[in-house]
């Protein structure tokens, strides 16, 4: 499991599923995240910062999103919200800007301005971007 977590930044809950489908037993996998933890392997904060950070930059996720996701993993609060604030807002606003401008190019033209503002704050919001982020972006567009 150190090879494992020495490859990529990986979670407890992460390596426990891999624990059990290899047919570890509870305490020996209890032994090991030990270890891994003792060994700097894991670290809970330092997941949550890769985590947040790739998720923003290569799936361009929001903060919203990446904190379901992470709360999913089974990471504590008091981790994950400083991966958050830890997120450069340029990198972000401009990663929010960019996905509302190519939907947009990916609607018709000949929409309301209601309809099309509607479509674009339901993609953002999936995306996991609040309304405050997407109305500031949405006049500009």
């Amino acid at each position: 499991m150190a090879a494992f977590c020495s490859i990529s930044e990986h979670c407890e809950s992460e390596v426990r599923e891999r624990l059990q489908k290899a047919g570890v037993s509870p305490d020996e996998a209890d032994r090991i995240v030990d270890y891994l933890y003792d060994e700097q392997y894991l670290d809970a904060a330092r997941y949550c910062r890769a985590f947040a950070r790739d998720r923003l930059r290569f799936a361009h996720w929001g903060r919203v999103k990446i904190q379901q996701a992470l709360r999913l993993k089974g990471l504590p609060d008091g981790d994950i919200r400083p991966a958050l604030a830890e997120l450069p807002a340029e990198e972000y606003q401009s990663i929010l800007r960019s996905i509302l401008q190519q939907k947009r190019r990916s609607l018709p033209d000949d929409e309301d301005a209601y309809t099309l503002k509607g479509k674009l704050i339901r993609f953002a919001t999936g995306r996991g971007f609040t309304m405050d982020e997407i109305s500031e972006h949405l006049d500009h567009l």
